[in-house]
């Protein structure tokens, strides 16, 4: 059986090479009329900076990201918004459709079964993996083929061939098996809570036989890219640049070198992947991932000013978002806790509860991790704390959990710790109750006292370094 080798490369229409030289030449006109010096891509008023606008927030054009793109969005691994332009403005996404499309086949199809190109998925054109009709791969090259090189013919191949199958388990879905598939995606955006999203193939392509109303936004391609880097296929390809795939061809074995398209993992170490987009009407875009000191951020640019600038769009979100998250210890506590628990050891004081209805109902309260701490984004504003009681509290013993001290950003949960007791609180005595009992009958059966809780820790400003009050 003898294998031969081939090259993977991204074609374009006989249009893209004009329109990029003029682009490049308008670009070196104005890096001469500038003198060679640095500004800020864009900075506008409406660009929301934790859910405010930067106007509102006062911020400079230094103390906001550096991005070009129409469309913009920077979020966490949690669905948090750090920066947002135009995050909801309908938009062509181009070849990002791709991730929906790995995503969709990796839940619906059968990754036992091979995929095989056909006459019309070889001929889509643009963007190639170098398939050729009559390919045969296994079910994992031809999702390599899709998101590394961005593969039309692969895209169209693996909707094809996962379509088909399901038409054997829907077959009123639709009426052939990329409709079938093209549904299924538009389903899933629907699960992942997209608002304003459309596809109408797997591959991405708006022009001439694919023109539409195909179109997506950037809030709803950041659910899109969190679900797919929550997949350890898709999450294995995209991050391994560079790489091979062998298909069965002319009964023989090709071993096809596939160059990936995200240029930014070659010289930024965070960016973990995901995928280029690019197309007249789509302008050049780019879904990105990174992870740094454990925290990771995924952000959308769409329709940036060239190929290259959407990168840097990108690397300025990511390095914007982690220079404005900070490391918080959640335990500020200036006292040492007194009682049983963890004899010999200093707890620190956090709380102290207060039992009704007895003479000593005083017990001090600690936390099982007096280290914890935790990553927050600093322009989201400081962190509250409350404390959150067990019912039916009326004894407690050294070591009993007594409820929770939650942390709050924006007013909502961002961590929470058990709240230990640190000695005995016996239930009361006889005669405590019937002081109790008393006490009601002269208050004219007044509500029964509940446990109260006094909160020592601190919770200090978190300093931002933004705005008018920098």
């Amino acid at each position: 059986m003898r294998a031969s080798r081939s090259v993977a490369t991204a074609s374009r229409t006989s249009l893209r090479a004009p329109f990029q030289a003029a682009l490049c030449a308008l670009a070196l006109s104005a890096a001469l009329l500038v003198g060679g010096t640095h500004a800020h891509a864009d900075v506008r008023k409406a660009d929301l900076v934790g859910g405010s606008t930067v106007e509102a927030l006062g911020l400079s054009v230094g103390q906001c990201p550096d991005v070009a793109a129409d469309y913009a969005l920077l979020v966490d691994s949690e669905g948090r918004v750090l920066f947002e332009r135009a995050g909801s403005a309908p938009a062509q996404i181009a070849s990002i459709t791709k991730v929906m499309t790995a995503i969709v086949a990796l839940e619906q199809g059968d990754p036992s079964r091979p995929v095989e190109v056909s006459p019309n998925a070889a001929a889509v054109g643009e963007s190639s993996a170098g398939l050729r009709a009559g390919d045969r791969m296994s079910f994992d090259a031809a999702l390599t083929a899709l998101l590394v090189p961005s593969g039309n013919d692969a895209a169209t191949a693996i909707a094809e061939a996962v379509g088909a199958q399901i038409l054997e388990r829907e077959p009123q879905l639709a009426a052939d098996p990329q409709t079938a598939f093209v549904a299924k995606m538009n389903q899933k955006a629907r699960e992942l809570g997209c608002e304003d999203t459309l596809y109408e193939n797997p591959h991405g392509l708006d022009d001439d036989a694919f023109r539409g109303n195909l179109h997506s936004t950037a809030r709803d391609q950041a659910k899109v890219a969190a679900h797919a880097m929550s997949l350890d296929a898709v999450r294995r390809i995209v991050g391994a640049g560079d790489t091979s795939i062998t298909v069965e061809r002319d009964g023989g074995s090709v071993s096809i070198e596939l160059r990936t398209t995200d240029a930014l993992m070659s010289y930024d170490d965070r960016v973990i992947g995901i995928k280029t987009g690019e197309t007249l009407l789509a302008g050049p875009s780019f879904m990105g991932a990174a992870v740094h000191e454990g925290v990771e951020l995924y952000a959308i640019v769409l329709h940036s000013s060239s190929a290259q600038q959407r990168f840097d769009d990108t690397r300025a979100l990511f390095d914007w978002g982690y220079e404005h998250y900070r490391a918080y210890a959640l335990v500020n506590a200036e006292r040492t806790a007194s009682g049983t628990y963890r004899s010999g050891a200093q707890a620190p004081l956090v709380a102290r509860l207060t039992l009704p209805d007895r003479a000593h109902g005083e017990v001090d309260l600690t936390v099982s991790d007096p280290t914890a701490s935790l990553r927050v984004f600093n322009l989201e504003g400081n962190i509250s704390q409350r404390a959150v009681l067990k019912d039916g509290l009326t004894s407690v013993r050294a070591g009993d959990v007594v409820g929770t001290l939650e942390f709050r950003q924006r007013n909502k949960v961002v961590a929470a710790l058990d709240l230990i007791a640190c000695d005995d609180v016996p239930e009361p005595g006889i005669w405590e109750r019937l002081g109790t009992w008393f006490s009601g009958l002269l208050s004219g059966g007044a509500d029964k006292e509940r446990p109260t809780v006094e909160i020592w820790n601190r919770t200090p400003i978190i300093k931002s370094n933004v705005g008018r009050s920098a």
